[in-house]
């Protein structure tokens, strides 16, 4: 048991580590990751009618589309943020949805949405790394492909903030 103990131990520093050296942009990527990961808690659980992991999987999923909503950042980009916000409120109502229903059908919609979604944030992110972009001062990614930051169409990375909580 003691082995497990100093195992989880340093599975939270390295989380911690991570979270603390993470760009917005790979945050939002993390964040979408556990989106998934507990997205498909509540999938097993709603299978195997473990109430458990269907509660666990269910409210930690709810949490981080909260966190995913809360952080984006309206006065970069207003049309994107608003784009975001529709996209993310409707899967948290759909999440809320198969919690009632206890419907693997509606989830598996949600699924779909959140992977697509954390799809599209990887290659932003890639594209970016591969354009030659930078990191701004504030740890946001900015395009450099030949023009100065301050020119620069604002940057969808520069919508979200970097509120990350590593204990949840």
């Amino acid at each position: 048991m003691n082995r497990y103990v100093m195992s989880n131990s340093n599975a939270n520093v390295y989380l911690r580590t991570k979270v603390m050296t993470a760009s917005p942009g790979e945050l939002r990527l993390m964040l979408l990751d556990g989106a998934l990961r507990f997205a498909q808690l509540m999938r097993d659980g709603l299978e195997n009618k473990d109430h458990e992991k269907i509660y666990e999987g269910s409210s930690n999923c709810r949490a981080i589309v909260t966190e995913l909503i809360t952080s984006l950042k309206p006065e970069v980009d207003p049309k994107l943020c608003e784009r975001l916000n529709s996209i993310y409120t409707f899967i948290y109502g759909r999440l809320v949805e198969a919690m009632s229903e206890k419907s693997i059908e509606i989830l598996d919609e949600v699924l779909r949405l959140l992977e697509y979604e954390r799809e599209t944030w990887a290659m932003l992110l890639e594209n970016l790394a591969s354009s030659g972009a930078t990191e701004s001062p504030a740890g946001t990614p900015v395009a450099a492909a030949g023009m100065h930051a301050s020119m620069a169409q604002p940057d969808p990375s520069q919508v979200v903030g970097q509120r990350f909580s590593a204990s949840g």
